[in-house]
C-alpha cells in the first residue's frame, strides 16, 4: 500500500493554480456536476443536512452523482454528531456514578467521534474555510465555448474525418 499524502484532484490543483507546476492527470474521470438524490436509508437529520448543502455545493461544482456516498456519509456523521451533542446539552458530560466517582458521559466521545469525521468529510468537499481558501471554482455552469473547447480537446490533434 501506498504512504505519504494522498493526491489531490486535478480540478483542485487547476483552480488552485497547480502549484507545484507537476504534469497534471489529463485522464482523471470528470463527473457531472449534479447532486445525487438524497438516499432514503438516511436518518432525518442527515435529511435534513443534506438538503440543506446539496444545491449549494452542486452550484459550487464540487458534488456530483458520484459523490452520494461520501456526500451520505458526512450527513448521517452529522446526525449522530448532532444528537450527542443534544444529549450532553441536556444531560450534562459529566455524571456522578453510584460509587461517588466523576464519570465523563459516553456521548462525550461519541459526539467527538463523529465532529473528527465531519471535518475529514469537510475537507475533501472543501467545506472549511481553510480548504476554500484554496480553490477558485467556477459557478457550476458550462458555457457553449466551454462545452466546444472540451469536445475539441478530446480529439487530439487530429479532428475525426
Amino acid at each position: 500500500m501506498a504512504q505519504g499524502r494522498k493526491p489531490k484532484p486535478t480540478a483542485v490543483k487547476e483552480l488552485e493554480g497547480n502549484p507545484g507546476k507537476r504534469e497534471l492527470n489529463k485522464n482523471e474521470p470528470k463527473p457531472k456536476k449534479k447532486a445525487p438524490a438524497c438516499p432514503k436509508w438516511l436518518d432525518d437529520e442527515a435529511k435534513k443536512e443534506w438538503k440543506r448543502l446539496s444545491k449549494q455545493m452542486e452550484q459550487m461544482g464540487i458534488l456530483t452523482e458520484v459523490d452520494m456516498t461520501a456526500f451520505a456519509g458526512y450527513c448521517q456523521a452529522y446526525a449522530r454528531w448532532k444528537e450527542a451533542e443534544e444529549f450532553i446539552s441536556k444531560h450534562g458530560a459529566i455524571v456522578k456514578t453510584p460509587s461517588g466517582y466523576w464519570q465523563q458521559v459516553p456521548q462525550v466521545a461519541i459526539a467527538h467521534k463523529y465532529l473528527t469525521i465531519m471535518k475529514n468529510f469537510c475537507q475533501e468537499f472543501g467545506l472549511t474555510p481553510s480548504s476554500r481558501s484554496r480553490i477558485s471554482a467556477e459557478n457550476g455552469t458550462e458555457t457553449e465555448e466551454d462545452m466546444m473547447e472540451n469536445l475539441l480537446s478530446l480529439g487530439g490533434d487530429k479532428p475525426n474525418v
